[in-house]
C-alpha cells in the first residue's frame, strides 16, 4: 500500500489578497489557525487559493511562504497544475526544491487532451520530481475526466500516490481497479462520508477554511470506526457546505470568512462579489451552524 501524505482533512486554503498583492501577514495567520484547529495538511495555491490568477513569481512565493511558515508541523501540498506540461513540471520542481511534501496537479483545461495524453502529461510531471504526486480530477472545471483505467495505469508510477476525486460516480471503479495502489481524497465537501465508505482516506476541503476542526473530526471519526459520529458531522455541515458553493468557489467562501471577521479580502477578477441574496443565504447558514451570532 502506498503511504498517504495525510489522513483526515487537508484545507484548500484561500489566498488573502489586497489591491497590492498577497496579504502575507494574513496568510500566516490563516496557516496558524488551521494548524491550531487540527487540520491535517495545508494545500496551498490550489483552486480555492486562486492560483489561476497568480503570475509565476507570486505563485512560487506563496508556495515557499507556506512551507517556511508551516515548518514541518503538517504536510504542505503545493498546487502546481497547468495545462502546459512544461509549465507544470517547472512549478513542480520549484515546489520540491522549496521543501513541499507533495504536489497537487490538475487535469489540463481548455486545450484538454486524450486519455493517453493525460497519462503522458502526469507521467512527465511525476518523473521530473521525487516527492509524491496527487492527481486532481475535477471535470466540472476542466471538462475532462481522468478515467478509472487511466488512474490505474498512473498508479503504477511510483510517486503518483493519490487522487483528489471530484467525480463520486467513479470512486468505486477506481478502488476496484487500483486497490491500495492509490490513495483517494474526496474533492467534494458534501460527499466526504460516501467517499470514505468506498475506501477514501480523507478530504481536500474548502469548508475547512472556516470549520477545520469539524472536517478533521468527520474524517477521523469515520476512519477510527465511529461511522455514526462522522455521518452526523457530515449532515450537520451539509447546508453550510451548500451555501459555500452557492456561487463559484471561492467567492462564497471568502464572503463567509469576511463575515466572520477573518478579513481575507476579495477574489481576483474575473471572479466578482456575489449577490445580496446569496450573501443572505451565507449569513443565515453561518448563524445556523453557530459560527455567527444573529
Amino acid at each position: 500500500m502506498k503511504k498517504p501524505v495525510f489522513l483526515g482533512s487537508g484545507v484548500a486554503i484561500v489566498t488573502p489578497f489586497t489591491e497590492d498583492g498577497v496579504n502575507y501577514d494574513k496568510l500566516e495567520e490563516l496557516i496558524e489557525f488551521q494548524i491550531s484547529q487540527g487540520t491535517d495538511a495545508i494545500v496551498i495555491a490550489g483552486t480555492t487559493g486562486e492560483a489561476s490568477t497568480m503570475p509565476d513569481e507570486e505563485h512560487k512565493a506563496v508556495i515557499k511562504f507556506a512551507i517556511e511558515k508551516v515548518r514541518g508541523r503538517v504536510p504542505v501540498i503545493a498546487g502546481t497544475g497547468s495545462n502546459d506540461t512544461r509549465h507544470a513540471i517547472a512549478l513542480s520542481q520549484f515546489a520540491e526544491e522549496s521543501g513541499a511534501d507533495a504536489i497537487l496537479t490538475v487535469t489540463p483545461y481548455y486545450n484538454k487532451t486524450s486519455q493517453r495524453g493525460l497519462y503522458e502529461h502526469f507521467k512527465a510531471i511525476a518523473k521530473s520530481i521525487k516527492i509524491p504526486v496527487i492527481l486532481y480530477n475535477v471535470p466540472s472545471r476542466t471538462n475532462l475526466n481522468i478515467n478509472p483505467e487511466t488512474i490505474r495505469a498512473l498508479s503504477e508510477i511510483e510517486n503518483i500516490l493519490g487522487v483528489k476525486e471530484c467525480n463520486l460516480n467513479q470512486v468505486a471503479d477506481v478502488v476496484n481497479l487500483c486497490g491500495d495502489n492509490i490513495v483517494i481524497y474526496s474533492g467534494e465537501d458534501g460527499q466526504v462520508i460516501p467517499t470514505l465508505a468506498l475506501g477514501g482516506k480523507g478530504v481536500i476541503s474548502v469548508a475547512a477554511n472556516i470549520i477545520p476542526g469539524d472536517m478533521h473530526e468527520m474524517v477521523m471519526k469515520f476512519l477510527n470506526g465511529d461511522v455514526e459520529g462522522g455521518r452526523k458531522i457530515q449532515i450537520k455541515a451539509l447546508n453550510l457546505i451548500k451555501a459555500l458553493f452557492i456561487d463559484v468557489n471561492p467567492i462564497p467562501l471568502k464572503a463567509a470568512m469576511n463575515m466572520l471577521g477573518m478579513k481575507v479580502g476579495q477574489c481576483r477578477m474575473p471572479l466578482v462579489e456575489t449577490t445580496e441574496e446569496n450573501l443572505k443565504v451565507i449569513r443565515r447558514e453561518l448563524i445556523n451552524y453557530g459560527l455567527l451570532e444573529k
